[in-house]
């Protein structure tokens, strides 16, 4: 849980570093006093003078800043991208919104190839060399690529960085899937999947707070080594507990043993070999797992990229506002990735079979998306609109710990991490064709108004795959 919540902090660094609305308020003559940032306007250039509170001046275009409260506040769009010059800004406003949409897009694709190419090996690596070795590399990789991005001096250096990000970041997820299958019980999996779903949320949250306001003191370039260096550190505790399995760990009791090993349906079984990637495609059951998060984690991976944008364009929010604003729906994601593995469990506990709880669990995140989708994106502002969203992501939560839990409902040991890793694959292809969509759409409502065609396209996949959830053979 603690390394997803970093793991979300380092993927949100440009995300919400990529464009900051930096308020400034209207005065007669700039006075340098260091208290707010100031904007005074040249009429002889028609342009505006702008004194930050650290003393740094900017000289404007008037048609190039916005304006918000009655005129007295002047909006300077600034950020990673105007500061490596990625965006032109000398552009107008709508015309560098755009850029600015499409270069993150551009940037997050090279990021998601990576991720995708990293999840479809990890899931192997991990099965190869154990879950505390495969987090060891992962998180050595991503946190070393996130603090190497303070020194990229323009789009090619920060897209190699973020690409290396994206070979670590996707590692513990099927890392944690193989995980969780080693150390409880069948009927407490979904549950414990729920939990790490919880802390993705949770490091949403943390994000936008954590992020920003590490921006606003220390500039971007120092936040990404700060927050590189969390991952990094994570290692130390990290090898000194995790030293063995359930099996042979010198820190857990007889009973504590045997109750996790006697609830793992593969504890009977003696083949233990991974299945390789053809075999696992043979199988019409394990395109459950591979159909069902290409339909449905999009909708995820959109908010998290486009999220920061949409709020600071639709809303004009600025940088406190975005900081203390962007963190809401993530609440709900949480809330739902806890409810959603709870709930399967509770209905195994009930007597219903482990096909019936992941089903129905499923379906129920979906019937929560749907309408909060169409609501979301009909809001007039933006508290509503977050709110809304919190009811989005929930129902996301809820369904796709029930998903990341089918590799380990399928399969045993050593072909877990490979079904997941396939499963990764999948859903970041499905990432990539929808930034590559999102870049013909230029309303924001629109764009995230048809993500709720992709929640009945997730389920009926699984639906028409899975047949019954239970062990392959």
């Amino acid at each position: 849980m603690l390394i997803t919540i970093i793991n979300y902090l380092d993927r949100g660094t440009l995300n919400y570093m990529w464009v900051a609305n930096i308020e400034y308020k209207l005065v007669e003559k700039c006075d340098n006093a260091g208290t707010e940032n100031q904007a005074e306007f040249l009429k002889l250039e028609n342009a505006y003078k702008l004194v930050s509170k650290k003393g740094d001046v900017i000289t404007q275009k008037a048609e190039y800043v916005s304006f918000k409260n009655n005129g007295k506040i002047v909006v300077n769009r600034q950020g990673i991208a105007y500061d490596l010059g990625i965006v032109d800004s000398k552009a107008s406003p709508k015309v560098a919104a755009q850029q600015a949409k499409d270069l993150l897009g551009e940037i997050t694709i090279f990021f998601m190839i990576a991720y995708g190419f990293s999840q479809l090996f990890s899931g192997k690596l991990y099965d190869k060399i154990g879950t505390r070795r495969g987090f060891f590399t992962s998180v050595l990789l991503w946190g070393t690529a996130d603090a190497l991005t303070s020194l990229a001096q323009g789009k090619v250096t920060l897209t190699g960085f973020r690409m290396m990000l994206g070979l670590g970041e996707a590692g513990p997820w099927p890392g944690t899937t193989k995980s969780n299958a080693e150390w409880f019980p069948q009927k407490e999996r979904a549950f414990a999947q729920g939990l790490f779903g919880a802390a993705a949320s949770i490091g949403s949250i943390l994000a936008p707070i954590i992020i920003l306001m590490l921006y606003i003191s220390l500039g971007w370039r120092m936040t990404f080594v700060v927050v590189g260096c969390l991952g990094i550190s994570w290692l130390i505790p990290w090898l000194i507990i995790n030293k063995k399995g359930p099996k042979e760990h010198k820190w857990i009791t007889e009973e504590e043993r045997e109750y996790i090993l006697s609830g793992q349906p593969e504890a009977t079984m003696t083949n233990d070999r991974a299945k390789s990637w053809g075999e696992l495609l043979s199988n019409r059951k394990n395109y459950s797992v591979i159909l069902g998060r290409f339909f449905l984690d999009p909708i995820w991976w959109m908010f998290v990229t486009f999220l920061p944008m949409y709020l600071v364009e639709e809303f004009k929010l600025n940088i406190k506002e975005l900081a203390f604003s962007a963190w809401i729906p993530y609440v709900g994601a949480m809330l739902g990735g806890l409810a959603g593995g709870w709930f399967s469990g509770y209905l195994i506990r009930k007597g219903a079979t482990v096909d019936k709880a992941r089903k129905t669990a499923m379906l129920t995140g979906g019937l929560i998306m749907i309408p909060a989708i169409i609501a979301s994106v009909m809001a007039a502002n933006a508290v509503l609109a977050v709110i809304l969203m919190a009811f989005v992501l929930g129902g996301f939560q809820f369904t796709i710990v029930n998903i990341q839990t089918l590799p380990s409902d399928l399969h045993c040991g050593k072909s877990v991490g490979s079904l997941a890793g396939l499963g990764g694959a999948a859903a970041v292809l499905g990432t990539i064709l929808a930034i590559l969509f999102a870049g013909k759409i230029e309303s924001w409502p629109l764009l995230f108004g048809l993500l709720a065609a992709l929640v009945p396209l997730s389920l009926a996949s699984i639906y028409l795959t899975a047949g019954k959830i239970e062990q392959i053979k």
